[in-house]
């Protein structure tokens, strides 16, 4: 099956064109009505926070107990990361580092969490104090600094409250962010309402808060063009782009708007996922709602698991990324039947953009997609004895590849990067197999971040020999025009 896939209106001479219509549009008012009621929904949302906050005046959503010194190694043209060449009108500024540095703009700030994708050339920093920056590519206005300019400078977020950021997901072009009350923000590209925030801009260039009035928020992940939610009591909410069934509402949105052109029905708001499925050879049967626990996102791919340890995926399912042994896409989350065969409940999921991975409650670590486009698909779960024996505790997935914390050492592994992604160095950019970044011997690497084509690691920095390590390594000063 070739990584594109076939268009199924093509064949029928229809043009699969993007477009959207939005689920659920509200009655059409006229200009100064719709400022109104938008103004009064905004208010009653305010409102509703605000009473949700104070009956609930103790909690708050925990971030990540580590925190580090930020390490970069990869591409740092944001403009070229992931594209063969660079756009009319953007920069050409940046080289590729092909082995980890210190990154000279935050040598000095402890970061408590990095947030990036296998489909994002841009990536958030959340620093000790539970501020949010941002830098990258900025075409689209996800960075949410006012403007539609790249950033070579880690650049505060606007429009943010005075409550610390205690998570933060990116997607293809937009951004969400968690503050420790459980409310969720966004930034970005919204022209599939991805966002979440109905707004008439394609761009939202100052983070909005995303509309939504359930429990208190305590993750966020992002696809390319959709987004994911989970709250306090493990129900899980999609919005955003639906085409393969990755928003898992059991549909994939698509309607023909006019004669010859497909298009897809966006959600605009957190919408629950509430059914979940178990199919064999001849029936599908509905599952009790799971209490999810944790998810992660690829492309066009969910995997999440649940209080038991049960995994369940949907979306895109070419090349197996879903772990069923078929290449069907899943329009609704559907167990994962493998694991419950081996006895062995999943703890841990990261999701690349052809692939996924899972540790299991032993430690050993599954492989389920294609992560080399010249190798072989596994269409269900498959053990690494690669790396049987190490204790993965961050995983980050780039565009063809990983790199994972482990120990005292970091593993990277993928087949045709060139960026420096893998940060192995000028000479051996990519490894067929998993292998030890050598680069880093002796650092202990709290957290890993992966983005299209670069990597950002947050080194511990407790004792003076971690502090030490750190001075040694080279540094990377951005340019800046």
């Amino acid at each position: 099956m070739s990584a594109k896939r076939q268009s199924k209106g093509k064949a029928n001479g229809v043009s699969r064109k993007k477009s959207k219509l939005d689920e659920d549009e509200p009655p059409v008012l006229s200009e100064e009505e719709e400022d109104d009621d938008n103004d009064q929904r905004s208010d009653d949302d305010d409102n509703n926070m605000d009473e949700l906050t104070e009956d609930n005046a103790s909690l708050r959503v925990k971030g990540p107990d580590h925190i580090g010194i930020v390490m970069l190694t990869g591409g740092t043209n944001w403009d070229l990361n992931g594209r063969k060449s660079v756009p009319k009108g953007c920069k050409s500024i940046g080289r590729n580092l092909y082995e980890p540095h210190l990154f000279e703009p935050l040598k000095d700030t402890r970061i408590r969490l990095v947030a990036s994708s296998c489909n994002s050339a841009h990536t958030i920093f959340i620093t000790e104090e539970g501020k949010a920056l941002s830098l990258g590519r900025n075409e689209k206005g996800q960075l949410g600094v006012k403007d539609l300019i790249r950033r070579d400078i880690p650049t505060p977020i606007e429009g943010l409250p005075d409550h610390a950021i205690v998570n933060a997901a990116t997607g293809r072009a937009h951004t969400l962010l968690l503050t420790d009350r459980g409310a969720v923000y966004s930034c970005g590209d919204n022209k599939n309402s991805q966002c979440g925030v109905k707004s008439k801009d394609p761009f939202i260039t100052t983070a909005m808060r995303v509309k939504y009035n359930g429990p208190p928020i305590v993750k966020v992940g992002c696809g390319a063009e959709f987004s994911i939610l989970l709250d306090c009591k493990g129900t899980l909410y999609s919005f955003g782009l639906p085409e393969y069934g990755q928003l898992g509402h059991n549909t994939n949105g698509e309607y023909i708007e006019r004669a010859g052109a497909i298009n897809f029905a966006t959600v605009q708001q957190p919408k629950p996922i509430l059914t979940f499925v178990e199919k064999n050879k001849n029936k599908v049967e509905i599952l009790p709602k799971p209490e999810i626990r944790d998810f992660a996102c690829g492309t066009n791919h969910t995997v999440a698991i649940d209080d038991h340890k049960k995994a369940y995926s949907w979306g895109f399912g070419g090349y197996g990324r879903l772990g069923h042994s078929e290449p069907k896409d899943e329009l609704q989350p559907r167990l994962i039947k493998y694991f419950d065969v081996q006895r062995s409940g999943v703890k841990h999921v990261a999701c690349g953009p052809t692939f996924s991975i899972a540790i299991n409650e032993f430690g050993a670590v599954y492989l389920f997609g294609q992560m080399n486009s010249r190798g072989e698909a596994n269409m269900y779960p498959k053990p690494v004895q690669d790396l049987h024996g190490w204790n993965l505790r961050s995983i980050g997935t780039c565009g063809i590849g990983l790199v994972a914390a482990a120990d005292d050492s970091c593993i990277v592994w993928g087949s045709g990067t060139s960026s420096g992604e893998l940060g192995l160095g000028d000479l051996k950019k990519s490894s067929a197999k998993p292998c030890e970044m050598k680069k880093l011997d002796g650092m202990y690497i709290e957290q890993v971040a992966c983005g299209s084509a670069h990597t950002f690691l947050i080194a511990r920095d407790l004792s003076e020999d971690d502090k030490d390590i750190i001075a040694s390594m080279p540094v990377y000063k951005p340019v800046v025009t």
